[in-house]
């Protein structure tokens, strides 16, 4: 949403590292033999077969995520939905099994953690891309690993996402203390909180979210909006820049997700609709946001 030029990352990056043991991954013959073998418990074999054209090929981790990253049909959605619910299944148990799992789910939700990291990138302060990425990657694994999120509703990569920026805001914040106390350990400097760059920016998105309608219509005040509620408006925002989702779509998130969420009763009322269709429409508008999330990166 803000033209501000950001630091590439780094050819030696985590992302990079990252393909490069996908790859690796993806050729070791007992890894493949373990990911048939889920798809077959799980009933999803013959669909991951299906919709990645692999009858002659044996199934493993790359078939997984060519699945995982089809967006063409409402099918694929329900099947990406399903092997993310059995592959955060797995990672929540012990051992090897559990590991590979979250790996899986790390290198499927890459392209949304390349978007998270340049959304905290700044120009001033220190935060480089390479450092925030270490940052988004760990705070994706640990999610990945509660196994806590398939049980709530709504599409799992949304789910994902959305824990996984909560998680990666914190971190951030947390850091960003620990140097201010450091430098006024060091230099006596009393500053505390964010710097003019990164207020600014947050008040272009506030007055952007107010024009949009995003702002929530039960008096909830977001002059200091947490650094998470920020980053998931721009995540709107930005969708309703490309079309992916429409102005009332976009509502529909931001009133609901915040520290006071609008119930589904007041919303259908001021939008003249009924409770179930708002909540409907609230579902298909994290199902659009969460697709364009899982899908590559440009």
């Amino acid at each position: 949403m803000l033209d501000v030029q950001q630091p590439a990352p780094t050819p030696s990056g985590i992302f990079h590292r990252l393909d490069a043991d996908w790859a690796a991954l993806c050729a070791e013959p007992a890894v493949q033999a373990t990911v048939t073998d889920w798809l077959v418990a799980d009933g999803l074999a013959e669909d991951v077969a299906a919709a990645t054209d692999s009858w002659v090929r044996p199934l493993g981790p790359a078939q997984l995520l060519a699945a995982l990253r089809r967006r063409d049909s409402h099918l694929t959605n329900e099947l990406t939905d399903a092997i993310l619910r059995a592959l955060l299944r797995r990672a929540a148990d012990d051992g090897g099994s559990a590991t590979l799992a979250a790996r899986i789910i790390v290198q499927a939700m890459i392209p949304a953690a390349v978007r998270m990291t340049r959304g905290q990138v700044r120009p001033f302060g220190g935060r480089h891309f390479d450092d925030i990425a270490s940052m988004t990657v760990t705070a994706l694994y640990e999610v990945a690993c509660s196994g806590r999120i398939h049980t709530r509703p709504g599409r799992p990569a949304a789910n994902l996402a959305l824990d996984t920026l909560r998680h990666l805001c914190r971190e951030v914040a947390a850091d960003r203390e620990d140097r201010g106390e450091d430098l006024t350990a060091a230099m006596s400097l009393a500053e505390r909180g964010p710097g003019p760059a990164e207020m600014a920016e947050g008040r272009a998105i506030g007055r952007a979210a107010t024009a949009a309608g995003l702002k929530p219509p039960n008096g909830t005040s977001e002059r200091e909006a947490s650094r998470a509620r920020l980053e998931l408006l721009e995540l709107v925002l930005n969708a309703m820049d490309s079309g992916t989702l429409s102005p009332t779509d976009g509502r529909a998130i931001a009133w609901h997700y915040t520290t006071a969420p609008v119930t589904d009763a007041v919303a259908a009322a001021r939008l003249g609709t009924t409770p179930g269709a708002w909540q409907r429409r609230r579902s298909r508008a994290v199902a659009r946001l969460s697709a364009s999330l899982l899908s590559p990166a440009a």
